[in-house]
């Protein structure tokens, strides 16, 4: 069972609502990882971290039926629900599994992806070289995490600052400090887990809300759902009405409301 207080714990709460309140968000960045991954019919692909499966089928619909497409995660709703949603694609496997320490052999996959999911990790440089460990020679890894963020997305992210444990504060998860704030930094974690060929490529992707209460229904339904969690419940209506009057304040003439954000796809190949 998923600890309450842990990422699973939290990612179970969420699954229900994770990326099903009507902001495209999960499947466009994943959409970039797996343009880049280029996989081919045949293939045997590995999902770490497969959430509802925004990455998994795009994955699975270009290995074919004569592929195989296994998704892990973390949170067991989170599995139940992406093995309902993809029932249809016979060759998907969805299962229960650590990202810290995949329980798939070793040199079996041609291609390893994990979409918004290197960083939470407690120790990245470890958990890279474990799964290019399960890459065949010559397989391909791609991840995707965050660059810099768009200021005003900052700016709403900020309120809940004063109520955040250190966790929730740690440079390398928040990306203003360590390895992921910039390419480089991922890049050498790629070098150092043995891989071959790493390569960057970026695009910003754009999060647009009806209007300040969807964007508040929105953060609920992701991992931000920890930030909510670690605000009193006393003090969740004020700063409800603190992001609502941010919100108003960067909204457009037109009544538009879009954040953007970077997202870096970090590529390698394991030596042949």
């Amino acid at each position: 069972m998923a600890h309450p207080d842990g990422p699973a714990g939290v990612f179970d709460r969420v699954a229900d609502t994770y990326d099903a309140v009507g902001v495209p968000w999960f499947g466009p960045i994943a959409a970039g990882l797996v343009d880049e991954l280029a996989v081919r019919p045949g293939e045997r692909v590995l999902d770490i971290g497969c959430g509802r499966g925004a990455a998994l089928r795009p994955l699975a619909l270009a290995t074919g039926a004569a592929g195989r497409a296994v998704g892990i995660d973390l949170a067991p709703r989170m599995v139940e629900l992406a093995a309902r949603d993809l029932a249809d694609l016979p060759q998907v496997d969805v299962r229960v599994g650590d990202a810290r320490a995949p329980d798939v052999p070793y040199a079996s996959f041609d291609v390893v992806c994990a979409s918004l999911v290197l960083f939470f990790m407690p120790d990245p440089a470890d958990a890279l070289a474990r799964w290019a460990a399960l890459l065949a020679p010559g397989g391909r890894l791609g991840v995707s995490t965050f660059g810099p963020q768009d200021e005003r997305w900052r700016r709403v992210d900020d309120l809940f600052l004063p109520y955040l444990p250190p966790a929730m504060l740690d440079a390398r998860t928040s990306g203003r400090g360590g390895p992921f704030a910039s390419d480089e930094g991922v890049e050498h974690l790629f070098a150092g887990a043995g891989l071959d060929d790493v390569r960057t490529v970026g695009r910003t992707v754009e999060a647009v809300f009806r209007d300040a209460d969807h964007l508040v229904e929105f953060s609920w339904s992701h991992g931000q759902r920890a930030m909510w969690e670690a605000v009193p419940p006393g003090e969740r209506d004020d700063l409800r009405a603190r992001i609502v009057d941010l919100a108003a304040s960067i909204t457009t003439a037109s009544g538009r409301l879009a954040l953007g954000q970077q997202v870096r796809y970090t590529l390698g190949a394991s030596p042949r």
